[in-house]
């Protein structure tokens, strides 16, 4: 794989794709971009405010926009949406690139997300009914998460060793040949 790929970052919501995804662009000399972001930009409002205005589906939509314009660049490190790989239009947009699964348990989630009440797929649940809802989705997300080139565990990491593992596990992306742990072969992404 060439250097030039983008390295899409994908899991749930609080397993912490933004800030690894920052880091992860500076150590690596890479632009970040943060497609919830460029949602909210094309938008004009934030994610939490289309879910209520719009809904979901609207939201996708522009999700998809924004996945599909992420994917034509090259040399970027990319935290997609939660969501968007579930959807096969995303995981075609995102399919030449190297995609790492960041995976956290579902308590470890919750902890994370429980002060943001930006997070509208969790809005008016109570901290049992996040969690089942966090697990839920999970369960349905996981077919898709698990096709990741990469996957590399969140829980109790900094976002340093996160950052480490995966340029020690992708030699692609720090430019030398080294044995992957936990690397897979490509995906049908």
């Amino acid at each position: 794989m060439s250097i030039s790929k983008n390295i899409f970052l994908t899991g749930f919501m609080g397993c912490g794709k933004t800030e690894v995804g920052i880091l992860l662009a500076r150590r690596l000399g890479r632009v970040f971009v943060d497609t919830d972001a460029m949602v909210e930009e094309k938008a004009r409002k934030r994610v939490s405010d289309i879910f209520s205005d719009e809904g979901e589906e609207h939201f996708r939509r522009i999700e998809h926009v924004c996945v599909v314009e992420a994917a034509r660049g090259s040399n970027a490190v990319v935290a997609l949406g939660g969501g968007a790989v579930v959807r096969a239009e995303n995981r075609d947009a995102i399919r030449g690139g190297i995609i790492i699964y960041l995976r956290a348990k579902p308590e470890t989630l919750l902890e994370r997300v429980s002060g943001n009440e930006e997070r509208p797929l969790l809005a008016g649940l109570d901290r049992r009914g996040k969690l089942d809802k966090i697990r839920r989705m999970l369960q349905e997300r996981k077919p898709f998460y698990r096709k990741a080139h990469l996957v590399v565990d969140t829980d109790g990491r900094s976002v340093e060793e996160i950052v480490d593992e995966i340029r020690e596990q992708r030699p692609e992306i720090r430019g030398q040949r080294t044995e992957a742990r936990e690397q897979r072969p490509p995906s049908d992404f």
